[in-house]
């Protein structure tokens, strides 16, 4: 699963037995296994990412690309979609009417398919043009027109090493235990997750490192560290949450553009939360119907700071707080409360 003459400087190594038993109780076997760690800190991925991550490592960034990067349900669309809506002068028809997915190219998401046991759905004509439309395969990304905008749940350690010195990058950090909440929602959304697999077994395979793209905590301080970067604009979820105005404003100057009061506030009028989740262009509505959706669940939720309150008991909340405190220890990293 390699590509001839080209880097991927990654040791690849799979998972403890245990652990891909763990995997196996939980994960739906229509999703490849993430039971392969790469690099230095381990991030869990599926062993097909191999070869696609060798094509992202090594792929040609040019000046005019725009680059959302977070850990998954850490504000991702919210990023989005405020970005490309000031840089497309403000074109809400556009935006409403062209799905997230297809005004933004997401590089790895084709990793996760397992072929061998989708077998109908593969054959459904439906099916493979609106997977070929909303998830390209790497190849197709790679030759997209300029400017191009990518989002990636990938550390930038596995992104191409010249990324920050040719092209804007956003990264959005959350609270981890935020996270963890909506990735459960999402993942049960996405049907990844098998139907019986709780919140509480969802939260052990969290803080164990046993997610898609994990462990969360070195995602976030790899970016932390390069947050001084000129061309990287690090952003909080709560601060985006707690005054948006400001943090537009902080967008429109990283990108050299002035923006009026006026443009501010109708702008955050479309990224408001009750607005949001009305609006099918960001909620993977072009994705329904065709049996990757779990219809129960929404894409756009609560958006809620704090929210994860509702989900703890006394013995989580005590066991999150000794897992953030042991993660933050080498780093001058907090999440805003």
């Amino acid at each position: 699963m390699t590509t001839p003459n080209k880097i991927f400087p990654f040791e690849i190594r799979d998972i403890a037995p245990e652990q891909v038993e763990k995997w196996k109780k939980s994960f739906q076997a229509t999703m490849n296994p993430c039971t392969s760690c790469y690099g230095p800190k381990g991030y869990r991925l599926p062993r097909e990412f191999e070869k696609i991550g060798k094509e992202i490592y090594n792929m040609e960034i040019r000046p005019s690309d725009v680059f959302v990067v977070t850990f998954p349900r850490s504000g991702t669309t919210w990023m989005q979609e405020l970005v490309w809506l000031i840089l497309k002068n403000f074109d809400y028809e556009k935006a409403l009417e062209t799905p997230l997915t297809v005004r933004y190219a997401f590089l790895e998401p084709d990793m996760f398919l397992n072929h061998n046991e989708m077998p109908g759905m593969l054959h459904d004509e439906k099916f493979k043009k609106t997977v070929e439309e909303n998830m390209p395969p790497v190849q197709k990304v790679l030759s997209m027109a300029s400017p191009r905008f990518i989002k990636s749940h990938l550390p930038l350690s596995l992104l191409p090493p010249k990324l920050l010195d040719t092209c804007k990058v956003f990264y959005v950090a959350r609270d981890p235990r935020d996270v963890v909440v909506s990735f459960y929602h999402h993942s049960k959304l996405m049907k990844m997750l098998l139907d019986e697999v709780d919140f509480v077994t969802y939260w052990e395979l969290f803080i164990n490192d046993l997610i898609p793209w994990g462990p969360q905590f070195e995602h976030v301080k790899e970016a932390w560290r390069m947050r001084n970067h000129p061309n990287m604009l690090f952003l909080f979820y709560e601060d985006l949450s707690k005054d948006l105005p400001a943090c537009v404003r902080r967008v429109a100057k990283f990108l050299g553009k002035e923006i009026t009061k006026e443009q501010i506030e109708k702008l955050c009028e479309h990224l408001k939360i009750d607005n949001f989740k009305k609006n099918k262009s960001v909620n993977y509505d072009n994705l329904k119907g065709i049996g990757l959706l779990n219809e129960k669940e929404s894409f756009i939720r609560k958006g809620k700071v704090g929210g994860w309150r509702d989900y703890f008991d006394e013995k989580m909340t005590e066991q999150a707080q000794r897992w953030i405190e042991e993660n933050l220890r080498d780093t001058d990293l907090r999440f805003p409360h």
